[in-house]
């Protein structure tokens, strides 16, 4: 589905109009944990509309969906609705099992750490009327090698799973369950797939171009989506008769948030302060400790990129021999989650040690687009090495 899904795509490819200087935007914003310290722009948020980008613009922000869906996971932990530790099986009402280590349980944090032993081998992006147990159903879900909590892979699959047990523990449709959890409570204009953002969001949303100037997502026009989800297999999208708990792909957990740079600061502004009056100092905790640091054959690293991660939480300059996670190039311990998809870099970063933080994206980077020093791109290692020098 999704490989037809991707044609259809392609076919009616909308190239955005060139212009000088290329066709994305670049926002950063700095803070601490009182207020936005300082804030730079640049491009255009609409091509097609000549509109320049703001640090209020929301976009999509790729994968650092999945540190405000941990956060979401951890406000139902303080609410005593989920359980760290608990058999997953136990919330969806079916049996998830690695078939090579059937008698495993699996739990949200192995599936938060991405040890859960899920892949992306199979599709992790679920049409409506689908299902998230027929999806991880096929063996090439599964990697037959490692038991749950000892291997770490990163994959996007993990987080439809944690999507599904989140609405089968409260019975609430995920892109609605966040809006309660996080967005409404941090006094956040932000949403998942746009079902829950206002009108005013959505005039303002950032066209994701890639690298060639092709449109990706999100070339909105002022219009809210007809469907926010992937249609079911007839085209069709009635949401009315789905049965949350059985999809949580629909709302694209791993990678579909639409926020602010300067939401994404608030966020962070939370984090910075340990998560008071809104997450209990145990479950802040447990999120930003790492339960999987690389020791040369534990995980994956993916260039040495990934060597150190929590509840969905990396950290970065981590010290591991060999590894390259350290864009900022100051050897500086900082915690929070990078995105990358759709012709997008983003990233929320913060600095407990001195009380800082940065949030930005870039659009327009190509898929092959060069690396720096560090596994990062050569265009994000210069944006924030450039903040963290001009913030010294």
């Amino acid at each position: 589905m999704r490989a037809l899904f991707i044609g259809l795509l392609a076919a009616m490819t909308i190239m955005a109009p060139a212009r000088a200087g290329g066709f994305g935007a670049t926002v950063v914003v700095t803070f601490n944990a009182r207020y936005v310290v300082s804030s730079a722009t640049t491009g255009l948020a609409d091509p097609f509309a000549a509109r320049e980008v703001t640090a209020d613009d929301p976009v999509r922000i790729a994968s650092v969906s999945k540190l405000v869906v941990a956060l979401g996971v951890m406000r139902l932990v303080d609410a005593g609705k989920l359980g760290l530790d608990r058999d997953v099986s136990e919330y969806l009402g079916w049996r998830l099992r690695n078939p090579a280590f059937s008698n495993r349980p699996i739990t949200l944090r192995h599936l938060l750490s991405h040890q859960s032993g899920l892949t992306d081998n199979v599709e992790y992006v679920i049409p409506l009327g689908g299902a998230v147990q027929t999806s991880i159903a096929q063996s090439e879900a599964w990697d037959a090698a490692h038991p749950p909590g000892t291997y770490f892979r990163y994959a996007n699959l993990n987080f439809p799973v944690i999507a599904s047990v989140m609405e089968a523990a409260t019975g609430e449709r995920f892109d609605a369950l966040m809006a309660r959890l996080i967005f409404n409570p941090l006094k956040l204009d932000a949403c998942f797939n746009w079902t829950t953002c206002s009108e005013t969001s959505i005039a303002r949303a950032v066209v994701l171009i890639d690298g060639v100037g092709a449109v990706r997502r999100d070339y909105l026009q002022g219009k809210r989506p007809v469907c926010p989800v992937v249609p079911a297999t007839d085209g069709t999208c009635d949401l009315s008769g789905y049965k949350p708990g059985t999809n949580g792909a629909l709302f694209s957990p791993q990678g579909g948030l639409r926020v602010s740079a300067r939401g994404l600061a608030t966020i962070g502004q939370m984090l910075l302060g340990r998560g008071r009056g809104f997450l209990r100092r145990a479950s802040y905790k447990a999120m930003i400790t790492p339960l999987w640091r690389y020791n040369g054959k534990n995980g994956e690293t993916e260039g040495g990129f990934w060597c150190s991660y929590g509840l969905a939480v990396q950290r970065l300059a981590s010290g591991v021999v060999g590894c390259k996670d350290d864009p900022f190039g100051d050897g500086q311990r900082r915690i929070g989650h990078p995105g990358e998809a759709y012709g997008l870099r983003s990233g929320l970063w913060i600095n407990p040690a001195r009380g800082t933080g940065t949030a930005y994206f870039i659009t327009a980077v190509a898929d092959d687009a060069v690396k720096g020093r560090s596994a990062f791109t050569a265009v994000e290692e210069a944006l924030l090495q450039g903040q963290a020098a001009a913030h010294r």
